[in-house]
């Protein structure tokens, strides 16, 4: 099966979910969208803990599905190793064993700890690997970060990258983290008012710009890119992606990255400057602009096979006079890496 279908329609009070899309069978698809959007009720459909009037309406019991809730669902009479054994009992055909999940995400030196000695990040590790063991056909994650603090949420993203790359289940995850959903993501849905408006490869649907969701703080671009080289006299890492290259702070630990682009760390210019901070100024070409408020305007400009997103003045768009099919040099402040 190379896609999984959704096919959803429920009427909750005054608001209607109408959801008729497919998502890849691999990697993490993640949904994106503001409060109130239709995410958590969208998931809640394919579980099976909502019952819409179309679709899939198979009980939840027939669903090889684990869901992996915002808040902690462990038992908390019980220690880590039997929460883990109560995982697996949902599925006792599984092929491999407790320890295994346990070592993917690090809570094999916790199996004899209480539930309760453990802190927010340790718990929601458990809760994972407890859906692990069940080896489910499809893992559904709702803001599965959302009530750790910062530390603990930056902390966390190293184990979801490494449950992506050590298992081959579908993951479908839920956030309103723009950061969260570059970092994981490989296909996005963005929902709104109940319906979807985009879907796609991440980094194409993030490089739309007509979609109001994907404008303020969550404009932007992430690259795939490759690290050549590192510079020890400045303590310089150079990244090349489909489309030039790009120097990001410090010695990166890692060969592939995803390098997210904010827009409002992207400025545009007529000619290449000679004398500049910025190391990162590369040839551009604009593809599409559109104004983002009465004084913004978000631009997309196409570098090779790449694309980025920066916002500029309306000012500045009129007194460049800039058009679409121009010349230009998109002139790049800052570039956060994500492994």
């Amino acid at each position: 099966m190379n896609h999984i279908e959704l096919h959803y329609s429920l009427q909750k009070g005054d608001f209607k979910l109408e959801v008729d899309t497919r998502i890849p069978a691999v990697g993490i698809t993640g949904v994106f969208g503001e409060s109130g959007s239709g995410k958590t009720t969208l998931l809640r459909c394919i579980a099976g803990l909502e019952v819409p009037t179309n679709g899939d309406l198979r009980p939840v019991h027939q669903r090889r599905i684990g869901y992996v809730f915002q808040e902690s669902q462990l038992f908390p009479h019980l220690t880590v190793q039997k929460n883990l054994e109560y995982g697996r009992r949902r599925n006792p055909d599984a092929r491999r064993s407790i320890a295994e999940f346990a070592s993917i995400l690090e809570v094999d030196r916790l199996l004899d700890r209480s539930v309760s000695d453990l802190s927010g990040g340790e718990a929601q590790r458990v809760c994972i690997a407890r859906v692990l063991c069940q080896e489910p056909q499809l893992i559904l994650m709702d803001e599965p970060l959302s009530a750790l603090d910062t530390r603990r949420r930056s902390n966390m993203l190293p184990y979801l990258d490494r449950l992506h790359a050590e298992t081959s289940v579908p993951i479908v995850y839920v956030s309103h983290n723009i950061d969260e959903i570059c970092r994981l993501s490989d296909h996005l849905v963005l929902l709104d008012n109940g319906k979807v408006v985009a879907e796609g490869c991440l980094q194409e649907t993030l490089a739309r710009i007509d979609l109001p969701q994907l404008s303020g703080e969550n404009a932007g671009a992430v690259l795939e890119a490759k690290q050549s080289r590192y510079d020890a006299e400045f303590d310089l890492s150079l990244f090349e992606f489909p489309g030039g290259e790009l120097w990001v702070p410090g010695r990166q630990d890692t060969t592939i990255a995803r390098l997210r682009i904010s827009a409002g760390d992207i400025s545009l210019s007529r000619t290449s400057a000679e004398s500049s901070t910025i190391l990162n100024i590369l040839p551009a070409v604009i593809e599409e602009t559109v104004a983002e408020t009465a004084s913004t305007q978000l631009v997309r400009v196409r570098l090779g096979a790449s694309f980025l997103v920066a916002r500029i003045t309306r000012r500045s768009l009129h007194e460049l006079k800039l058009q679409v099919g121009d010349n230009v040099f998109a002139q790049i402040k800052s570039v956060t890496v994500r492994y």
